[in-house]
């Protein structure tokens, strides 16, 4: 590579182009802010369903921001849709997404990745799997000029022609724990033994997930670099006046700061929210849970104490009198800027998750110096360190004895609340780019020192 230009890395928007942000969202976004700030030149791939191609470039940047835009007659895309497997043994061809800054795109600021310039492959991770069912290989990208390195954030069938591949597998839950996940256990064991076999590097975010791809999938450890996640919250959120986060609880949810306790996170077995609430309503507290995620696969198992159980809907206080506030509040979503408030404004976060790759949560409530109790198990100790109270997320009782304590030991409380923002320090992005650019530098290509950036674009 000509030492006179930047390394062009490029990325996948696989969760990237999720409605509502996840975990490896925010990794990705994440990743392409340190590829800048390494000095890469970065690019996304995405796949819309929607045509990219055409020859004027406003409609082309207007059919990737509105993906339902119609581009063909229904005669041409069943077409399409039925050769399409058969085309794909060849190989898929990425167009370049014109961005003439024309289409306002604030509305998805807080989604969009840091990029230099957007690739699009109409339904590109849709048709990976087929391809990857029909021919239990990987989906080939080609691109006008490669990139140096293509890094897929997720494990994908999918591959770039003429670049070194690096994949990041975040944790091997659908093995690990399958009954908490609808994956196909199969398919995802022939995915991930054959990208242990081709990747040009594996990256992971613990020390417990790369134990588990190294003897569940046979890959050599020195095949697998471990960099951690990076954790950062922009500082007009993180450092909001304590009033106006009081005002802001208290006027969108009638909420008193500092008298609450916190889950956020997917309702899904994984994250142990059955068990949770058992803990919490067994432990006779009286100050309410607030729990902030989606529901998603058997979330109506996890959420089974609060379905018909008036008892759960109301707080008693310490008179006998009934007020009509929920004792468990459930908050589908909350954008990035009001979930930081609320964080800042718990109690003590909740998160006993049964298997974690990382733990993202734990240390996003410990870097706003709010008290956490967690899992002792999976990668959770060594995220949190002796900084959160650790449990059983199996034993119930034990969940009862750490929410007790936390709700009346303040002592311990102003403890946790002063180890967190240590504790999260080893995860600052400066630290997160080290370890980044020296997995890279196992596949032969090197970054800059580069130097961090405030925090200006990297909206919530």
């Amino acid at each position: 590579m000509p030492s006179d230009r930047k390394p062009r890395i490029f990325i996948d928007g696989y969760n990237l182009s999720l409605e509502q942000g996840t975990g490896v969202a925010t990794y990705a976004r994440n990743l392409s802010f340190s590829l800048r700030d390494l000095g890469a030149e970065v690019g996304v791939l995405y796949g819309t369903k929607a045509s990219t191609l055409g020859r004027h470039a406003l409609l082309r940047e207007i059919a990737f921001f509105d993906p339902g835009m119609p581009s063909g007659n229904a005669f041409t895309e069943a077409l399409r849709r039925y050769t399409r497997p058969l085309r794909s043994a060849f190989g898929e061809v990425a167009t370049q997404v014109p961005i003439t800054g024309q289409v306002i795109r604030h509305t998805f600021r807080s989604r969009l990745p840091h990029f230099d310039h957007i690739w699009n492959v109409r339904g590109l991770f849709e048709a990976q799997r087929v391809h990857f069912r029909l021919y239990r290989t990987r989906l080939a990208v080609q691109f006008r000029r490669p990139p140096d390195l293509m890094h897929w954030t997720y494990p994908l069938a999918l591959f770039a022609r003429g670049a070194r591949n690096v994949y990041t597998i975040h944790d091997l839950v659908p093995l690990r724990l399958p009954y908490t996940t609808l994956d196909n256990k199969r398919s995802y064991f022939r995915l991930a033994r054959l990208i242990g076999r081709r990747a040009d590097h594996i990256i992971t975010v613990s020390e417990a997930s790369k134990r588990d791809i190294v003897n569940l999938l046979g890959v050599p450890s020195e095949q697998v670099s471990n960099t951690y996640q990076a954790v950062e919250i922009p500082a007009r959120y993180a450092n909001k006046p304590v009033a106006d986060v009081r005002a802001e609880l208290e006027g969108t949810f009638g909420l008193p700061y500092k008298g609450y306790f916190l889950f956020f996170g997917a309702i899904e077995p994984k994250k142990n929210v059955g068990r949770l609430l058992e803990a919490y309503l067994g432990s006779g507290v009286q100050d309410p849970l607030v729990l902030v995620g989606k529901q998603a696969w058997k979330s109506e198992q996890e959420l089974r104490l609060l379905f018909g159980n008036d008892h759960v809907r109301y707080l008693l206080t310490r008179d006998g009198v009934t007020e009509t506030r929920f004792r468990v509040r459930h908050v589908d979503y909350a954008p990035f800027p009001l979930l930081v408030s609320l964080i800042r404004g718990a109690k003590a976060v909740l998160f006993p998750s049964l298997y974690e790759g990382f733990g993202l949560p734990a240390l996003e409530a410990m870097l706003l110096g709010t008290p956490v109790m967690t899992s002792n198990t999976s990668s959770m100790p060594e995220v949190v360190g002796d900084a959160a109270l650790k449990v059983d997320p199996y034993d119930v009782r034990a969940m009862v004895e750490a929410i007790r304590a936390l709700d009346a030991d303040a002592d311990l409380r102003g403890r946790l609340a002063d180890l967190g923002p240590k504790q999260a320090s080893l995860f600052a992005p400066e630290r997160y780019q080290e370890r980044i650019r020296d997995a890279y530098a196992r596949v032969g290509l090197r970054l800059g020192e580069g130097a961090l950036r405030g925090d200006g674009d990297r909206d919530g």
